[in-house]
């Protein structure tokens, strides 16, 4: 069975988005083994310039990088990164299952992932240009990560 981890940056405090994730979660129980990892964030200042920035960012993204194993196959969320449609999310984690054991993607904290942290990955994805909260984000990555098993097991899934 597949195994999929989450490494993401920060604590889901809203209920409703904790209970998406937990369903979720239950549905993939079926098709995969599924691991979410929360890293705590750093406090970033009021007003805080750009080194503060960096600083802050520097240390979530070496916190993730401390919990990367080598052997999975490593996707950053990343604005810059390939967008997919479901059906082609679909195909491509099917893909990456032959060959593959282990995923793990990346959700960073709100200042974004580091260069150094981008270089570890194998593949950056981009649910969309727009702005989201990163626990958003959380959510619209195991709801396409469910789908996409639906679509890849010709399983009727609403539109």
């Amino acid at each position: 069975m597949l195994n999929i981890n989450i490494i993401c940056v920060g604590k889901i405090k809203e209920k409703f988005f904790s209970s998406a994730i937990e369903e979720y979660s239950k549905r993939l129980s079926k098709y995969c083994k599924l691991d979410i990892l929360e890293l705590p964030d750093e406090k970033i200042p009021d007003n805080p310039n750009e080194t503060i920035e960096n600083i802050v960012k520097e240390k979530e993204c070496n916190n993730i990088l401390k919990h990367l194993k080598k052997d999975s196959y490593i996707i950053a969320l990343d604005l810059k990164g390939k967008e997919y449609t479901s059906v082609e999310f679909s195909e491509k984690l099917e893909s990456l299952s032959m060959t593959n054991s282990k995923i793990t993607f990346i959700i960073g904290g709100s200042l974004g992932l580091t260069d150094n942290l981008l270089s570890h990955c194998n593949e950056k994805i981009c649910f969309s240009k727009m702005t989201f909260p990163h626990q958003l984000i959380r959510i619209f990555l195991v709801e396409q990560i469910y789908r996409a098993f639906k679509i890849s097991n010709n399983e009727s899934y609403h539109k």
